[in-house]
């Protein structure tokens, strides 16, 4: 299983990358019907189990500045529970999302 990545914008600043600290803008949808679960800011280290594992691999790489729309099939996102009520199980998710800052 892999997240598809769209470049939207390729940033100029600070590459995000294993371990990095990262302040990102994102906005999520289900993709069977693109209804918004959630959008918002958030602060997380990559690959420190603080986020879906379709965020980490979508993030990866990015640069201060970039945005990118990532597609994340449910074994990379909340699987097959999903997040009730707003992500049903087996959910392929869409983010939005931007990098603002890596630290």
């Amino acid at each position: 299983m892999k997240v598809s990545i769209t470049e939207v914008t390729i940033g100029d600043g600070d590459v995000a990358t294993k371990g990095s600290t990262v302040t990102m803008r994102y906005r999520g949808t289900l993709d069977s019907d693109g209804s918004e679960f959630d959008a918002g800011k958030i602060d997380f280290t990559l690959y420190a189990g603080e986020v879906i594992k379709g965020w980490d691999k979508g993030i990866e790489g990015m640069k201060v500045g970039g945005k990118r729309v990532l597609v994340i099939p449910p074994k990379l996102g909340y699987g097959k529970r999903g997040s009730p009520p707003e992500i049903p199980g087996d959910a392929t998710l869409v983010f939005d999302v931007e990098l603002l800052a890596v630290r």
